[in-house]
């Protein structure tokens, strides 16, 4: 399959809808199947354990709303669940990432030869073992940028009344951003493009990169689609990066 012709898709969205496409390319499936069967066993279980718990979470949360603002617990109560369920689904989400790592950069390199038609350097099973440190400093390096940005996010929650309120938006947009974050690295990791380069390249397109993530991050939410939506945010990703960023650095 050629790379796509101009004109680029101007949303973040329609790559989305391309990543739902390409996973099921012939000779693609098969690099979707173990990054799956995680996903399917990871999330799975952990959002059957998230709402069998939800309705004590719920009452503790809402407890920090002072008296003078329960009139508004109507708005905040869906708030409050909305605002679990997105730091829920990014952290099994992220989880899930660091486990099945290994297979998405794989996923990417193949995809993208397809896209290309250009071969990258082959990465063999054995060299995928062999590169698992490299692969697992880059995953740490997502976390340490992601863990005091949560940290502070969290804390907005304990702002009475004005926190419960906008701690969900922000959540969102911040879960959208590292969703982005998440699934174009494996494509720039492949090309060893450093990380802090990549959030430079992704910035310059940052409506396109919220769209895209917020997205991804919506569809994580959502019972049995967020089983699936992995590989499709890598093929998605992948795709983002053949139209817009290989054109830097490769020649």
């Amino acid at each position: 399959m050629p790379q796509r012709q101009q004109p680029l898709p101007s949303s973040g969205f329609t790559y989305v809808k391309i990543g739902c496409h390409l996973v099921c390319l012939p000779g693609i499936r098969r690099y979707v199947i173990v990054p799956l069967l995680i996903n399917i066993l990871l999330l799975g279980s952990a959002f059957y354990w998230l709402f069998t718990k939800l309705h004590q979470w719920i009452p503790q949360l809402m407890s920090h709303v002072p008296h003078w603002l329960a009139w508004l617990n109507v708005i905040l109560w869906p708030l409050a669940v909305v605002s679990i369920v997105l730091i829920f689904s990014y952290f099994f989400s992220t989880l899930a990432n660091w486990i099945a790592a290994p297979f998405f950069g794989l996923l990417a390199e193949k995809l993208e030869q397809r896209l290309t038609g250009h071969t990258l350097n082959e990465m063999s099973w054995w060299s995928l073992i062999a590169d698992l440190p490299r692969i697992m400093k880059r995953e740490w390096q997502k976390f340490l940028y992601y863990l005091p940005r949560a940290i502070g996010l969290l804390l907005v929650h304990f702002i009475p009344g004005f926190g419960q309120l906008i701690a969900p938006i922000l959540w969102f947009i911040f879960g959208a951003w590292m969703m982005a974050i998440q699934y174009c690295d494996y494509p720039f990791d492949n090309h060893k493009v450093a990380f802090a380069t990549m959030r430079r390249n992704l910035s310059r397109d940052r409506q396109l990169q919220l769209e895209f993530g917020g997205l991804i991050s919506f569809l994580t939410m959502i019972p049995i689609i967020n089983l699936v939506i992995m590989p499709i945010a890598v093929c998605g990703a992948t795709a983002l990066w053949v139209d817009r960023y290989r054109h830097t650095y490769i020649t």
